[in-house]
């Protein structure tokens, strides 16, 4: 099979400010230890793993486990400190609700924006236009309206749409249909499955078990930036529910 996305022992560290009241702040230092005041936080730690094309695996793990920071590696928006991360094909990520967007472009001006910054030429984008449109929900005065104005949920549909028509090799998710209503999550769901039925490699993030059960075949669990079970997805649902 062919390997779609390769993390090869990697490591992410972050640096940490804290903000400290004056009277910490002259305590830190008349004890010599101002060089404290910045602390480090280790997110990913020697993490390695292959996803092949085609497969559909989910991220899993509770707050401050590293599983959005290792996709934020695979989507290129992170660099890893150590180690390499490796990604075959065209790259669609819904990593935060309005990412890509211009606030002061309305909502057909972004869809080419982002359409473009996803990797499609005006010609595809054109092509998909109405496709696009239709499928967000988003239509009459507001898809021409500056999406400043738009509500998270709006942001959520428009996104998703343009990444969605993309047409991407990876498509990555995090957390974020968590923002959409019921009947519009349905729709993701129904969408994702024909990307699944044509081949296209999923990864997704989120705290939703019932959800990721129903898209992800694979689990990936974390926990303190390292890998703790890497397996069948219901696997990985029963390692979390049993930790809670």
């Amino acid at each position: 099979m062919t390997r779609a996305i390769v993390v090869d022992q990697v490591v992410k560290q972050f640096t940490l400010r804290h903000t400290w009241s004056i009277k910490e702040y002259v305590v830190w230092n008349l004890t010599g230890r101002g060089g404290e005041l910045k602390d480090t936080f280790l997110a990913l730690d020697d993490v390695s793993l292959t996803v092949e094309q085609g497969e559909s695996v989910g991220l899993l793990g509770r707050n401050g486990s590293g599983k959005s920071t290792l996709l934020k590696l695979i989507s290129g928006v992170l660099r890893p400190d150590r180690g390499q991360v490796g990604v075959r094909g065209r790259v669609a990520g819904l990593i935060e609700v309005g990412a890509g967007f211009h606030p002061d472009l309305t909502g057909r001006e972004n869809i080419y924006l982002n359409g473009s910054i996803l990797g499609m030429t005006e010609r595809d984008i054109t092509a998909r236009l109405d496709e696009i449109i239709a499928f967000s929900e988003i239509e009459g005065r507001f898809i021409d309206s500056e999406v400043k104005f738009y509500s998270s949920g709006m942001f959520l549909r428009l996104a998703f749409s343009v990444a969605a028509h993309s047409h991407p090799d990876v498509f990555l998710i995090d957390e974020i249909l968590a923002v959409g209503d019921e009947p519009f999550q349905h729709k993701c769901l129904e969408r994702i499955a024909e990307l699944r039925k044509e081949g296209q490699t999923l990864v997704i993030v989120t705290h939703d078990l019932n959800l990721v059960s129903q898209v992800a075949e694979r689990g990936i669990v974390l926990a303190g930036g390292k890998t703790v079970f890497d397996g069948p997805i219901e696997g990985a649902v029963g390692r979390l529910r049993g930790e809670g």
